[in-house]
């Protein structure tokens, strides 16, 4: 095919207004649940454990005029001695916030009096009447992530003494904080590694805890990883170091391409993240950092529905008209449409379409130096999209630079963003094969039709899971389109009783690609309020679909 011709081709890969408001059709599956029990992932994922035992159980004496009338609870009558009065205390996580404490008091049957102090200023109170209120479960939910100290008090009225454990214990959920675009791995000239391509079948390591300012105890990691050099067809998958490889691939390339793909990766206990060569043959891999997760209060996720932010064709953000080889725009992303002032970095979906020659696109804060980094690598007339994670300047602008030395247009739609006032936390889980059209036998087995959707019942009865962190990939293309990820306003009743209005697919994409092509991309999907996620072929050819799941946000 010609370069024209290629041109041609991709004009109508990324949508317009008009292409918009096409209608879809359901795609006849109903409401499909995941091939995977992820509901089961979900609330197995990063639970942590804590206990304290009877022995570091600390006794005091009370005054007898405090004990007088403390409560109550206070019995009449000569008190019952109660010399090995004790509380034996476990706890474990139960959201990305919250703790679940379970108190048991070692006690002569008397009343009691059982005080929580959770350690963020939130003090409760709870009465023990008799022996069968002596274990005891409650939950908290700490506005903010961190480490804290639960104190819990027992006090025993009639004996004029307490007893204290205290239990220490850390939310599960992980912050972000964004981290200027660098690179922190490049195998062609040595940057984190001996220089030298990655052999098939093979593996490499990037060092993330501790190197430059990235502090030690991360827990996840943004990555852009690139694949370039490439002299047969393969894939990239990231996992963290020591821990089990994934049967999924993150990024997909040809022999000859140069493909970058944005990851969202947990980082193994030595602070290190594997990068495994499929292939057969050995390729050059560059992975460059835009932000990271820890257990600190930092920035939480608010995911959005995808909303167009900047659209050089149309002039929407910047000037109508192509940007130029060299040249660069800074848009306005903090304060516009649903998006808040304050933010601290911004998840984008960024496409190039209509490109005159090979290159790469830069995001970076607005107004920022140029990184030396790159978050998408074109061809001449390919449409090409890619998740990026980029922080924002001090007034909420980010800045896009073409690497290329001729013009190209340039699409940009924000997916959410991170800000101290959001509260998703990042909970990361083992890889999960969440549907894959090509199985047999499954509720999303077969070829998904062009013009046509399907709706996924993630978390509807999840409420506080904001968001999923996903790779999608489409393969088995026969012909040209893009894929569009989005929550559904619709219910899952109303899916069941034949009721559900088959919405509208917004005016954004999430990835492109032509007829034969095999493409992944990162998405950081949206819940809404109903907790169902729909996957819209806009192409006008049928594609097969394949959705893996790395971790979700959760709010609570």
């Amino acid at each position: 095919m010609s370069a024209a011709a290629i041109v041609a081709a991709g004009v109508g890969l990324i949508p317009s207004a008009a292409q918009a408001a096409d209608p879809v059709k359901h795609d006849g599956r109903g409401i499909s649940a995941p091939d995977v029990d992820l509901a089961k992932a979900v609330k197995s994922s990063n639970v942590q454990k804590f206990s304290s035992p009877a022995e570091k159980s600390v006794r005091r004496s009370l005054p007898a005029a405090k004990a007088k009338g403390a409560t109550s609870l206070q019995a009449e009558g000569a008190s019952v001695p109660n010399p090995n009065l004790a509380l034996v205390l476990n706890a474990q996580s139960i959201s990305a916030h919250g703790i679940g404490l379970g108190t048991e008091i070692i006690s002569e049957t008397t009343p009691l009096k059982l005080t929580i102090d959770w350690g963020d200023g939130k003090i409760e109170a709870f009465d023990a009447p008799d022996a069968s209120q002596y274990q005891q479960y409650h939950e908290h939910v700490y506005a903010e992530l961190g480490e804290y100290n639960v104190t819990i008090t027992v006090t025993d009225i009639n004996n004029a003494a307490d007893v204290y454990n205290v239990l220490p214990v850390s939310t599960a959920g992980s912050d972000f904080t964004p981290y200027a675009p660098t690179r922190l791995l490049d195998t062609r000239d040595g940057t984190g590694v001996p220089k030298g391509k990655v052999a098939g079948r093979g593996t490499t390591r990037v060092k993330i805890a501790g190197n430059g300012g990235i502090p030690e105890g991360v827990t996840a990691v943004a990555l852009n990883v690139t694949v370039t050099n490439t002299l047969g067809n393969g894939y990239i998958t990231a996992f963290p170091e020591g821990g089990k490889q994934p049967t999924s691939s993150n990024v997909n390339f040809v022999a000859g391409q140069s493909v970058p793909n944005m990851v969202i990766v947990p980082v193994g206990k030595n602070g290190y993240v594997d990068l495994f060569n499929g292939g057969w043959e050995s390729v050059d891999v560059i992975a460059d950092v835009t932000g990271y997760f820890t257990k600190s209060a930092s920035s939480g996720y608010t995911p959005m529905t995808p909303s167009r932010f900047v659209d050089t064709r149309e002039g929407l953000g910047t000037a109508k008209g192509q940007l130029a080889g060299r040249g660069s725009f800074t848009t306005q992303i903090g304060g516009l449409r649903s998006v808040p002032q304050g933010i601290k970095a911004v998840a984008l979906n960024v496409t190039v379409t209509n490109p005159q020659q090979s290159g790469h696109l830069a995001v970076y804060p607005g107004g920022g130096p140029v990184p030396a980094s790159s978050n998408l690598n074109f061809t001449a007339g390919q449409t090409i999209a890619n998740s990026v994670i980029v922080p924002v300047s001090a007034d909420g602008k980010i800045s896009v630079f073409n690497g290329a030395w001729a013009a190209t247009d340039v699409v940009v739609d924000v997916v959410g963003y991170y800000s101290p006032g959001s509260t998703g936390a990042f909970m990361p889980i083992d890889p999960q094969r969440m549907f894959d059209t090509r199985e047999p036998n499954t509720p999303f087995s077969g070829a998904l039709p062009g013009r046509h959707y399907i709706p996924a019942g993630l978390s509807y009865e999840e409420p506080s899971i904001s968001g999923f962190v996903l790779n999608t990939t489409v393969t088995n293309t026969n012909g040209n389109g893009y894929l569009v990820v989005a929550p559904d306003p619709n219910t899952v009743e109303q899916y069941e009783n034949g009721t559900a209005v088959p919405p509208q697919a917004p005016n954004s994409s999430n990835l492109n690609w032509t007829r034969g092509a095999t493409v992944p991309n990162l998405v950081q999907a949206s819940t809404g309020t109903t907790g169902i996620i729909d996957f819209f072929n806009q192409g006008w050819e049928q594609t097969d679909l394949v959705v893996d799941v790395f971790g979700f946000y959760d709010t609570k």
